[in-house]
């Protein structure tokens, strides 16, 4: 078994990167599991296997683009994964069990259903994806179709589509950032 010499980041270098970093590739993590648990462990795959392998990051993208894909791979890992597909159909059985509400819980749960953020959450997977990279973490579209493997223009239709799906699901005083994009 050959022995390589890998250039190991320092546990203060590393310490900086999860500092400068960490909060936006969980927020990242969780809009495509929707669970911040689970959003907390990939966060923490994806740190541990930048620091296994950081030695591949080779600077043709930034930093936050690296882990940015990494995380994107670690989730969609994650979403065909049987342990979600188990999670997600003992959830939704247990909801058919105990859907015994009071008035108050319920109001809470139809307000927080109406938000934007909730209908973006709503959306399939490719097209909450390219929202959210774009919108939120502000990425170009080459550098989603880049994070994602991808045409560019796929990009822009998925993220044309994506619009069009909410304009259907949203009032439209919540839909002003994006109704003019």
């Amino acid at each position: 078994m050959p022995v390589h010499d890998y250039t190991k980041l320092t546990d203060e270098e590393m310490k900086n990167i999860m500092d400068s970093h960490g909060e936006y590739m969980i927020r990242l993590a969780y809009f495509y599991v929707k669970d911040w648990a689970t959003a907390e462990d990939i966060m923490q795959e994806v740190f541990i296997s930048y620091y296994r392998k950081g030695d591949q990051f080779d600077n043709r993208s930034s930093l936050k683009t690296y882990l940015s894909k990494i995380t994107v791979n670690k989730c969609h890992d994650y979403l065909r994964s049987w342990k979600n597909k188990r999670s997600l159909f003992s959830n939704s059985l247990g909801g058919l069990i105990s859907n015994a509400k009071s008035p108050e819980e319920t109001y809470v749960q139809q307000t927080d259903q109406s938000n934007l953020t909730n209908k973006i959450l709503e959306l399939p997977i490719k097209y909450r994806e390219v929202i959210l990279l774009f919108y939120y973490q502000e990425f170009t579209s080459k550098e989603i179709s880049e994070l994602l493997e991808c045409s560019e223009n796929t990009v822009k239709t998925r993220l044309r589509r994506a619009k069009d799906l909410l304009r259907q699901k949203v009032d439209l005083r919540e839909w002003e950032g994006m109704q003019d994009e």
